[in-house]
């Protein structure tokens, strides 16, 4: 059997895809080895959460691989689809599942493949022995499929310390507004855009970062939606580390007008940074943004977010406050290595 300070992470794709999900797991991983534990990292090939059979019989086959006894932390994109792949080795091996997202909440899915999803995911949460999720909203979220809360345990994004020594705040010129996420439906740039829309008056410009090739159907929805306002919106795709520090240190606030969010990792990076931000009261974005560092509106209405906008861009007072605001938030934000220890100390309970 495997040490008691061992794991494996199973994770769909490529690790270092730069998404709020991606990160986490990639973080945490580094964090627990630097805190002395082994991690192997496995990578499921397919397209998750919908694989076909090919990426199935190979996740099959890397889990028989598996040792007896193996703590295996499972990546909620892949281990909600993976019932028939899990079962065999339910009593086995160790499962904890780690959900950012359910599955089946996901932004514009239909009806029927919305029902599916959610019922292979039940299925899947009963052979894990835990289920770490990333929000008290997305612990209820799991609760709803029927886990008992007891087996639930919230352990939020670290941050890393950020140098964000508060700048002159910008009282002429154009406002530089910064959106950072995967252009999907359930980020809400479309909504972004319909409000911005109104708000030609205003000095602005809309920097997008994020993919446009994991949707690329909404990516050229988006784009042809924002081309009537020409250079005022620009889409940089996604970018590494060292271009998105450069992008929030650019920025005169942060957008977000998410439909859903299992958490919102992007906030507390805004928040890191100093910046007042404005976004969406979606899912955990609720408990994710203090009401003294942005303006929050109710998700999926368009009058609301364009008169935070307005508000916000007019009113180089409430900027500064609201980045004071973030400022003060950032000192209370936990740690990646924190995060780490409160995970491994739920790693350290699973039976």
């Amino acid at each position: 059997m495997p040490g008691p300070r061992a794991c494996c992470f199973l994770i769909p794709g490529d690790w270092t895809t730069p998404t709020g999900g991606y990160t986490y797991d990639r973080r945490l991983v580094l964090a627990l080895r630097e805190a002395g534990w082994w991690v192997d990292v496995l990578s499921l090939s397919g397209t998750w959460p919908h694989p076909d059979a090919a990426a199935l019989a190979a996740a099959a086959e890397m889990v028989a691989s598996l040792a007896d006894g193996t703590l295996v932390v499972a990546d909620g994109l892949a281990f909600g689809a993976m019932d028939t792949v899990v079962a065999p080795h339910a009593a086995r091996l160790r499962w904890l599942a780690l959900v950012h997202h359910p599955l089946h909440l996901e932004t514009g899915l239909p009806e029927a493949v919305s029902q599916q999803l959610l019922g292979d995911e039940t299925r899947a949460m009963r052979h894990a022995s835990r289920v770490v999720v990333t929000s008290q909203r997305t612990a209820q979220d799991v609760a709803a499929m029927g886990v008992p809360p007891a087996r639930i345990a919230v352990v939020e994004p670290g941050t890393d310390p950020v140098d964000s020594t508060p700048m002159p705040v910008k009282t002429d010129g154009s406002l530089r507004l910064l959106c950072v996420a995967t252009l999907t439906a359930r980020k809400g740039h479309a909504l972004l855009l319909q409000a911005l829309a109104g708000l030609p008056h205003l000095d602005w410009t809309l920097h997008n970062v994020g993919s446009a090739t994991r949707d690329p159907d909404t990516a050229a929805q988006l784009q042809a939606q924002a081309a009537p306002l020409g250079e005022r919106v620009q889409w940089h795709g996604e970018v590494d580390a060292q271009a998105l520090h450069e992008h929030f240190a650019a920025a005169d606030v942060f957008v977000l007008a998410s439909l859903h969010e299992g958490f919102g990792m992007v906030i507390t990076e805004a928040l890191a940074h100093g910046l007042p931000v404005v976004a969406s009261d979606a899912g955990a974005l609720a408990q994710t943004l203090p009401a003294s560092a942005g303006l929050q509106v109710p998700a999926g209405e368009v009058a609301p977010l364009q008169a935070a906008l307005a508000q916000v861009l007019s009113d180089a007072a409430l900027r500064e406050r609201l980045g004071a605001g973030a400022r003060a938030a950032a000192g209370r934000l936990a740690t990646w290595p924190q995060q780490a220890d409160r995970f491994a100390s739920v790693l350290e309970g699973v039976e």
